[in-house]
Parts: structure tokens; sequence; C-alpha cells
């Protein structure tokens, strides 16, 4: 037998035992993991999910019959009693038009409304858009079935053409129109700025 034909006869025997030295050894490794370690809550907060219903990362997602997508999601939400709507945490909102567009609304809090098709933002809202604009509010409400967007009281930060502060605002599309409507009113005042903005 040449040294080639008795080096595939050894190998035809040393690699299965390899194989099978790795999987025993796999086997056992295995029996030392502590499988209540692996859980990813404390004790604590398994009694404070027990006392206070919630749902982790909820989300609402959906199309407007023009096309644009609206998202809301959460870091947590309490659920809803009777008569009252759900309280969340760290509210996001995500409008992305067929255009390209996409509108960010960010609170602390929030509730959801579903029965009434609306979501409210509460506690250092903040409104951007890939347009140019940043904005700031303490609370508005967003439908969630269409491009529908106002804010409770006073409105400010900064826009395309510079600073601007107004009671309100309104952001909405009108039906049958491609169009989406960015409206500041009560006591609108703009601080023109002539340089460009980065986007």
């Amino acid at each position: 037998m040449d040294r080639y034909s008795r080096t595939v006869a050894l190998l035809k025997v040393a690699l299965p035992l390899a194989a099978l030295a790795l999987l025993s050894t796999l086997f056992l490794l295995s029996r030392g993991t502590d499988p209540d370690a692996t859980i990813p809550f404390s004790d604590a907060d398994i009694a404070e999910r027990l006392r206070d219903q919630q749902v982790t990362a909820p989300f609402f997602s959906g199309t407007t019959a023009r096309g644009d997508a609206i998202m809301i999601t959460a870091a947590k939400a309490k659920p809803a009693s009777a008569g009252a709507a759900a309280r969340t945490d760290d509210m996001t909102g995500r409008i992305d038009l067929p255009g390209g567009t996409r509108i960010t609304l960010r609170a602390a809090t929030g509730t959801l409304h579903p029965e009434d098709d609306r979501a409210t933002f509460d506690g250092a809202v903040t409104i951007k858009s890939t347009r140019g604009f940043d904005l700031r509010t303490e609370r508005l409400s967003s439908a969630l079935n269409a491009i529908d967007v106002e804010t409770e009281g006073a409105v400010t930060g900064t826009g395309l053409f510079g600073r601007l502060d107004a009671g309100k605002m309104r952001l909405r599309s009108k039906t049958g129109s491609a169009d989406v409507h960015l409206l500041f009113n009560e006591g609108v005042k703009l601080i023109y700025d002539p340089k460009p903005r980065e986007r």
C-alpha cells in the first residue's frame, strides 16, 4: 500500500473520531449553563409588570388612501381602562409621504385613542421634517388614518427661511389633493435668515 492510500485510510478513521469528540464536548459544555441566568428580567421587573399591566414596544401602522405611510411606536403602553385612553412612554410618530419626505414626531409621553383615530403627544414634543423643519411644542394630536397633525398651543423652532414662532401649527392634506400643507397661525413671527439651511 503506498503512502497516499495509507493517508486516506487514516483520515477515514481520524476525521469521524474528531467530529464525535467535538459533538460530545459541545453537549458536555451545554449542560453547565444555568437556565435561570438567561431570563432578562429581575424579580422587581416581573413584580412591576404583574402589578401594572403593560405592553412593551407597541406600534400602530397604516396607509392612507393617498399612499402616505403612518407609524406610531412607543417604548411601552399601559392598556386603557373603561372610558380612558392607553398611556404610552417615549412615543414616536413617523409619516412617510409618497414624494420621499419624512415627518417625525417625538414626545416623552402620549395617549392613543383608537376609537377616535387619534394619538396625542405630550411633553417636550419635537416635530422634524426632512424638508428642513425642526419645531418644538408641548402638546399635539395626530390622526391615525390621515395626514392631520395639530398643536394645541404655541410652536417654536426653525424652518426653511429662518426662526419662527406661532400660536398654533397644523399639518394636513386636503381630500383629493396630492399636496400636504403646513399652516402656522395665531400670531406668527418669522426671523428671516437668508443663508441656506442644511437639510
